[in-house]
């Protein structure tokens, strides 16, 4: 994200400070986080870990990476591991951010075509480009062989696997889905320990291998491991679970979506225990930043979903046409599948199909607002249904709710 004109002279003096007061923190481990998906938690879960024994900072997970840099390391005190989110989405970025602070253990969560627009990073092969600079600067890389782009990546540094689906230098197995968390069995080397989270999902374990990994680098015993990733909790509308409307339990997975976090979401929704006489829903809005991949991300997400045997989808806003159309050919009968141009049209549909029991996936980018649909099932007064707005904050924040566009 760039930096608006007027604010430039006073955030480049904030780097020149930060650079500096890091340099002054020597005892200092950086951990440095990058990906196209699975940041935050990742971020979350490695800092989480790492405070079971030492006294770690970490990047503020509400903050855009070009101000978070430099204002986390301002908050250097007598930290002892600082673990940084390092997101790009401009061409450049990463150098700026390595520029600041080189990480000396680099992960890498994985990567798709998200930021591929010409304007940002311009295609697939950008994303893996730039995203693997940082590997170039650090000591270590602990990359996630599960993704086939990562797997891509040459770096010419020490190098940690880790996998879900196969044998690596930290991988898992025995992987179990319910509304409380994941449990799986952990493995490394001869080792073998169970370990529990309470983030909802699968592909959550690669977020835990990650910050295992980092925690055996760092000297943690597997007591230590286990007690950090059993405290982490699903963040608000990042697959936190809910009372949903009319007796429904709702998946919010509403803050961002991409297709590896799409994909993700809906098979949280398949491994969830089916309640009695309850169905399957997915709304799904649009996944933004796709480039001239968006036609196919979409269709793709519409087929993998139609071999999930979902009862019912909601496709909300024109690109998520191309959704609804690849799951009917994939097999959904019509009068499954519904596509409709806004939220208001989609929480109409919501309104007249879910019952008691029913498990409802919610999904969409940032700045398709799909918490629009929740407000009016719960009978809050909404007004505004563009499908693409370009504020930020929650819509409950926003003074244009409840006006007419």
């Amino acid at each position: 994200m760039a930096t608006r004109k007027w604010k430039q002279p006073f955030h480049q003096a904030r780097r020149f400070l930060a650079k500096y007061w890091l340099k002054l923190h020597p005892q200092v481990t950086v951990i440095g986080i990058t990906g196209s998906y699975g940041k935050t938690n990742t971020t979350r879960a490695i800092a989480q870990v790492l405070s079971e024994k030492f006294k770690v900072l970490q990047t503020d997970l509400n903050l855009d990476t070009n101000y978070n840099l430099p204002i986390t390391l301002l908050k250097l005190r007598n930290h002892q591991k600082l673990v940084l989110e390092y997101g790009v989405d401009h061409k450049g970025e990463m150098d700026a951010h390595l520029k600041l602070a080189r990480p000396s253990i680099a992960v890498v969560t994985g990567i798709n075509p998200t930021h591929s627009e010409p304007e940002l990073l311009g295609s697939l092969e950008g994303v893996i480009k730039e995203k693997s600079k940082i590997l170039a600067k650090s000591k270590l890389a602990i990359l996630n062989k599960d993704d086939q782009y990562v797997r891509q990546m040459k770096p010419r540094i020490s190098v940690l696997w880790c996998s879900s689906v196969s044998k690596a230098d930290f991988w898992a197995d025995e992987i179990k889905v319910d509304f409380k968390g994941t449990t799986f069995a952990f493995h490394h080397g001869d080792k073998e320990v169970q370990m529990k989270t309470g983030l909802v999902g699968r592909h959550f374990v690669q977020t835990c291998l990650a910050a295992a990994a980092v925690g055996v680098t760092e000297g943690l015993s597997w007591e230590q491991i286990q007690a950090g990733l059993a405290k982490l909790e699903p963040l608000k509308g990042r697959l936190n679970i809910e009372k949903g409307p009319k007796g429904s339990i709702l998946i919010n997975d509403a803050l961002r979506a991409n297709p590896a976090s799409t994909l993700a979401g809906l098979q949280v929704l398949n491994d969830l225990p089916r309640q009695p006489a309850g169905r399957r829903i997915a709304v799904l809005g649009e996944m933004g930043e796709l480039g001239q991949l968006a036609k196919k991300e979409h269709q793709r997400v519409g087929q993998e979903l139609a071999k999930l045997k979902m009862d019912f989808l909601i496709s909300v806003g024109p690109l998520q046409k191309f959704t609804a159309q690849a799951a009917i050919k994939e097999g959904m009968k019509k009068n499954q599948v519904f596509w409709v141009k806004d939220v208001a049209e989609a929480a109409e549909i919501l309104q007249k199909i879910l019952k008691k029991g029913d498990l409802f996936y919610l999904k969409g980018s940032l700045l398709r607002h799909m918490e629009r649909i929740l407000l009016i099932l719960r009978g809050g007064k909404v007004n505004c249904f563009v499908s693409n707005c370009h504020h930020y904050q929650p819509c409950t924040d926003c003074p244009n709710l409840q006006k007419s566009f």
